[in-house]
């Protein structure tokens, strides 16, 4: 690389940095941040007051706080995230030894396919030969730890969201099983029986741990290990609390129930309001690549440039990186979790 290309390289640099450092408003930042502690800790600008609804608002800002914290930690110690764990969300009865074989073997594939369908042009770059390894190993790396990963992802999203379509009318046979009377454990041997999967083995798993000498909530803590989802955790909550405490079951499952359909009817408007978005952001990012075929296509040569230049390289490893981290911002501003 010459000293032209370090030259540009600094340059767009500092100019990117200066930019940023513009929008983020130099030293008045650090002002609007004094600003801003001295209204959350005293309700008042000038700090001379304590406003009581202000401390209400602190305090229970601070106990939502607290709660979403403990959350977390249940849910880390709760959830394991080792392949064998998701293996197991997935519904997959497979090992995590079959697992990195099959990786492996996806991972040496397109790594070999990546060497032989590279084209002899890229040995002309600064790379060399260097180059046909190096696409091998980029290949060979997304096979053995991307796309297996990004499969089984995609299936334990697929199965959660199936049981949360669920879970509303699993609840509803639960409220009306012990409004006529049933106890709690016939009413889960019901959906066991009568729900479609994969919600039925789910519950066929909590009836066979309860059958095993079990306590609910182990079972449901099982449960929740296996479908790690807010719903889950919503109805080992209201259980738990109703084994302590007693009341009504019926009236408690059948709120839920109704939380749960609210849930999703938010979430459904959600994804409808955020289509628009999402539709913009696969046409941006398809954009640049389709642009980038048509030209190689009229003019090879042209293009050729980015491909058989180091400042061609450096110019298409910098799209590269701003390519993702549009579609990184992109994801982030259209992703919803609640």
């Amino acid at each position: 690389m010459d000293t032209q290309t370090i030259i540009i390289a600094a340059l767009a640099f500092f100019a990117i940095a200066g930019v940023g450092f513009a929008f983020s408003g130099g030293q008045d930042s650090g002002k609007a941040s004094k600003r801003a502690k001295a209204l959350a800790s005293t309700g008042r600008v000038d700090g001379k007051a304590n406003d009581p609804l202000a401390a209400r608002r602190r305090q229970t800002q601070d106990m939502l706080k607290n709660l979403r914290e403990g959350e977390q930690k249940k849910k880390k110690s709760l959830v394991p995230q080792d392949i064998g764990s998701r293996l197991k969300q997935a519904g997959l009865d497979m090992n995590a030894t079959t697992f990195y074989l099959g990786s492996l073997g996806v991972g040496v594939g397109l790594g070999a396919l990546g060497f032989i369908l590279a084209p002899a042009s890229v040995t002309t770059t600064f790379l060399g030969e260097g180059a046909r390894v190096l696409i091998a190993a980029l290949f060979g790396f997304t096979g053995f730890l991307g796309l297996p990963r990004w499969v089984l992802g995609f299936m334990i999203s697929g199965r959660h969201k199936k049981i949360t379509n669920q879970f509303a009318d699993a609840l509803d046979i639960i409220v009306r099983g012990v409004k006529s009377g049933l106890p709690l454990n016939e009413c889960l041997r019901i959906i066991a029986v009568e729900s479609p999967e994969p919600l039925r083995s789910e519950f066929k798993q909590i009836t066979d741990g309860l059958s095993m000498g079990q306590s609910i909530q182990q079972a449901l803590d099982k449960f929740y290990r296996r479908v790690p989802l807010q719903e889950v955790n919503f109805f080992n909550i209201v259980l738990g609390i109703q084994a302590q405490t007693g009341g009504n079951l019926s009236e408690a499952l059948n709120n839920l129930s109704v939380v749960i359909r609210s849930r999703k009817m938010l979430r459904e408007k959600i994804k409808a309001l955020s289509s628009e978005a999402k539709a913009s952001a696969m046409i941006i990012g398809c954009l640049p690549i389709a642009v980038m075929v048509l030209v190689y296509i009229t003019t090879p040569a042209y293009m050729m440039e980015l491909f058989l230049k180091p400042m061609g390289n450096l110019i298409l490893l910098i799209g590269v990186g701003l390519m993702g981290l549009g579609i990184y911002v992109m994801k982030r501003m259209i992703n919803f979790d609640f």
